[in-house]
């Protein structure tokens, strides 16, 4: 019997899926729909937004190469989850989430927009969940994710992902499905992290 790549890819969902996991990844190979197409055409200019934004700090000196793949991280005191700072947090914040924002607001679908270095650090996010580091309480956890660490399943396979891109599907509790767009971010030829972008279906 010969099983196809897709096949394979099919069966590997469903053992996924049945193994309590509620997530379905698909392979950098699987042909993507239209609404997708339109995803990573966006994911790939906020990409290049970022690379852009990053190469003129370092041409500037504003940052050493050193500086940006820094992976420090320096716990930020009395926060829950924890958070951390870096050599590079504060100087790119402001202008990282202005390119997060416009890329967010394409479409009513998305739900996030994030820039992650390659251990799932995400050190600006979308204004609309960045609170002050000082709030606490559920929604904080839920939604308050600027200079954690996003290394859960799902997370560090989108920062580690040196493949054009990577679809991950998966469920949240209220049985919505959202899909996790990343493509990975190069600076030169050095693997900073990802972008990642998670929407409706």
């Amino acid at each position: 019997m010969n099983i196809t790549m897709k096949h394979r890819l099919y069966i590997a969902a469903i053992l996924i899926t049945l193994w309590g996991f509620n997530i379905n990844i698909l392979a950098a190979q699987t042909p993507l729909d239209e609404g997708d197409l339109i995803i990573k055409e966006w994911a790939q200019d906020c990409n290049q937004k970022t690379i852009s934004l990053f190469e003129g700090y370092l041409n500037s000196g504003s940052l050493t190469l050193a500086q940006l793949f820094d992976t420090f991280y320096v716990p930020i005191p009395d926060t829950e989850p924890p958070k951390y700072g870096t050599q590079y947090d504060k100087i790119i914040k402001a202008s990282l989430q202005t390119i997060l924002d416009n890329c967010l607001n394409k479409d009513k679908r998305i739900v996030y927009v994030m820039v992650v270095d390659a251990y799932g650090y995400l050190p600006a996010y979308n204004s609309k969940f960045s609170p002050s580091h000082t709030s606490n309480g559920e929604d904080t956890f839920k939604n308050d994710k600027v200079k954690r660490i996003l290394n859960d399943r799902i997370g560090i396979a989108a920062s580690k992902n040196k493949n054009p891109y990577l679809i991950q599907r998966y469920l949240l509790d209220t049985g919505e499905t959202i899909t996790d767009f990343s493509s990975p971010l190069f600076i030169g030829n050095h693997h900073w992290g990802a972008v990642r972008i998670g929407y409706k279906n």
